[in-house]
């Protein structure tokens, strides 16, 4: 089986950047075991940090948002599977791709449900409850509805969208980050406890969760510091913001050091990930780096709730007081650290090896096309936003293109 596959991106793909576009990167490694004719699109901008597709044998386009000229492209291209990169980009080019391709299968790449973050994101900074009926709720349900299928990096996120929401689990694929496993001549390469020192944090300062977390790190750093007092904290992170950098400070020993070159280097000198998350939604990157070099990690429910079915690879704490005493135990501790570590490299080999995930994507997308009419029979929802007239998506999509005539 050979397909056309067509990815229409939110942004070129910096793996040295964020965890969604290392994504982005496996996803399009598991849809190449089907297809030799793969396709990446998007409508903006490259940076220098753009990773090289050409270089994966995947094919380069510029598209333009709301432009007839995307129609021509897609008719021509013709492509039996197109993938949305987050919901956003299903509602600006869904119904052009449903309208010129029908028969296509439709994938939604949720990263991480964004409704449920922004929902977060509200309650923290208003100290309320989670409210998760808004219009991004509505949105983005919508989204997946559209969708033949939807990929969903957390589990908690899972049980939200069938149990909470009802959508059918056949329209969702529980699909995480995909890992080698971690050998044990790999483990005894890796420095051990006494060969590293000092705390780091990473996160790409796009998302206000990371800057967040590094405010709590500010707000408890000088009774760390009364306890350890050589220690330093380096803050590692792409597109740090003038807020961020005003956080530096070398005599208190917070250090704010900007985009890491090389994160599984960088991760193997530092004794600590520390990282209390106090809002955000999906699967954190910075876990999965950090268990694979053998770094453990300080973190908050919220930030360990997709990965955690065990015990934890370091210390899951509710409050300031217990962030401290974790990590002057975990830090001054060899045999605590040892046995964070060894955990780590469990929850990696259990939780996220290829030999579980590798090919599943893949093979779920294949099974689709192959009789695609059976996949969408009962899908009532999906039918009902595709027959009716309330296309708000569209409508405002052609309005905005008729504007800039």
């Amino acid at each position: 089986m050979n397909l056309r596959v067509l990815i229409i991106g939110l942004v070129w793909p910096e793996p040295t950047s964020s965890a969604a576009c290392w994504r982005m990167l496996q996803l399009i490694e598991q849809l190449q075991q089907i297809s030799c004719d793969v396709h990446f699109a998007c409508a903006a901008q490259k940076s220098v940090s753009s990773h090289s597709l050409s270089s994966m044998s995947v094919k380069e386009h510029e598209i333009l948002l709301n432009h007839a000229s995307f129609d021509a492209f897609i008719e021509e291209l013709n492509p039996d599977i197109v993938v949305y990169d987050r919901f956003m980009i299903e509602e600006q080019f869904g119904w052009r791709v449903k309208q010129i391709c029908p028969n296509a299968v439709t994938v939604l790449d949720t990263e991480d449900l964004h409704f449920v973050r922004k929902a977060r994101t509200t309650a923290f900074k208003l100290n309320s409850e989670i409210n998760y009926d808004t219009v991004d709720c509505y949105r983005e349900l919508s989204a997946i509805y559209r969708c033949d299928l939807s990929l969903i990096i957390s589990k908690w996120e899972h049980d939200l969208l069938v149990n909470h929401f009802n959508i059918p689990p056949k329209q969702l694929m529980y699909l995480p980050f995909v890992e080698k496993e971690i050998s044990d001549d790999i483990k005894n390469e890796l420095p051990g406890f006494n060969q590293r020192k000092d705390l780091m944090f990473i996160g790409n300062f796009i998302h206000d969760p990371n800057y967040q977390t590094v405010l709590e790190l500010k707000k408890m750093w000088s009774v760390v510091r009364k306890k350890l007092p050589k220690i330093q904290l380096h803050v590692y992170g792409a597109y740090p913001t003038q807020k961020v950098l005003q956080l530096h400070n070398e005599k208190e020993g917070f250090i704010v050091k900007g985009k890491a070159a090389n994160v599984n280097k960088t991760m193997q000198k530092y004794r600590l990930l520390v990282a209390p998350i106090p809002y955000g939604a999906g699967l954190k990157g910075k876990f999965i780096d950090g268990f694979k070099n053998a770094l453990p990690n300080i973190t908050t429910p919220v930030g360990a709730e997709s990965m955690l079915e065990n015990e934890w690879g370091g210390s899951i704490v509710k409050n300031d007081n217990d962030f401290i005493e974790a990590l002057m135990t975990l830090y001054s501790n060899q045999e605590k650290w040892q046995q964070a570590t060894a955990q780590g490299f469990r929850i990696i080999n259990d939780q996220f090896s290829c030999k579980i995930w590798g090919n599943i994507f893949s093979k779920a997308v294949a099974t689709i096309y192959l009789d695609i009419k059976k996949h969408r029979n009962e899908l009532f929802v999906q039918k009902i936003l595709w027959q009716n007239s309330l296309q708000a998506t569209k409508y405002m999509s052609l309005w905005i293109e008729q504007k800039n005539k």
